[in-house]
């Protein structure tokens, strides 16, 4: 029998960094579930993109995000990390998002102290609340969850408008009010990764954006430089696109599949990748010929 995964408190709480690949689609949630991950991260980026084909911009509301929350959660064994925005409006708001994502079965979740409607961290434009509301926020996420094995990621974007001494004093704040992982988005270099990871005792989260505002470090060099937890939200589905986008390309241009520029997952291995050899065991089992 399969190894039950250790609960995301309990991993966060041994040596080493843990790994979180983003996920947004129940295809690529089925993919990575089974790689042996420590983690998986639910990406708002690509969730909003795969699932209403949209930009992550607000346009998501808290019915669409915690329907895509209860479909992952509920299929993986691998412990979720789910994204919940600014938590869809105030702090009521705030304590139902809460609620429902524990409830759905996501073992922590990422607030962020962006003004409404929010946009994607590596994007510009980004606008922060005053630090005392977020304060309030991570307050009332704290007294909303049942289970302290369900983690609060407070997650700051005050480092690309107001500068990095100002997103620190807000982790701080942060830290303060009761968040059990720090994300501070958007640090610009490998040394500013540095000055955060001196400044905080409580785990790091690391978000590597290939394109983004961040280098993407190593796992030694994140390591080495203190951090606990790194995300890599949007790395499959860059992939995902390049190869569809190809592979239609190449449809388009020759009127067929016999020859194709990218590589194809076997027929075969998608059908079980997506459970159908219990369907055909169940219809052994069950179903008679006639």
């Amino acid at each position: 029998m399969d190894e039950i995964p250790l609960k995301l408190k309990q991993r966060l709480a041994q040596p080493g960094l843990v790994i979180a690949p983003g996920v947004y689609d129940m295809v690529s949630l089925r993919l990575a579930d089974r790689m042996g991950f420590d983690a998986l991260y639910m990406t708002g980026f690509g969730t909003v993109a795969s699932h209403l084909g949209l930009p992550d911009a607000g346009l998501a509301t808290y019915s669409d995000m915690h329907g895509r929350v209860a479909a992952m959660a509920g299929m993986a064994r691998t412990p979720l990390i789910a994204d919940g925005d600014t938590g869809y409006g105030g702090l009521l708001n705030v304590h139902h998002t809460v609620q429902g994502y524990e409830r759905a079965g996501a073992q922590a979740i990422q607030l962020e102290d962006q003004e409404f409607p929010k946009k994607c961290g590596h994007t510009p434009g980004r606008r922060v609340i005053p630090m005392k509301d977020m304060v309030q926020k991570i307050q009332v996420a704290v007294e909303s969850r049942h289970s302290k094995d369900f983690l609060i990621v407070a997650r700051t974007d005050a480092r690309t408008a107001l500068g990095l001494d100002e997103a620190l004093r807000r982790a701080d704040a942060y830290a303060r009010a009761g968040a059990d992982i720090l994300f501070i988005e958007s640090p610009e270099s490998a040394e500013e990764m540095r000055v955060v990871s001196q400044r905080f005792d409580l785990p790091l989260l690391a978000n590597m954006v290939e394109g983004g505002r961040t280098p993407v470090l190593s796992q030694d060099e994140l390591i080495s430089l203190g951090y606990k937890l790194a995300i890599f939200p949007v790395t499959a589905l860059l992939a995902a696109a390049c190869a569809v986008e190809t592979v239609y390309s190449a449809l388009k241009s020759q009127g067929s599949t016999k020859t194709l520029p990218a590589p194809l997952m076997p027929f075969e291995d998608l059908t079980r990748l997506m459970g159908f050899e219990e369907v055909w065991a169940f219809d052994k089992a069950h179903l008679q010929e006639f």
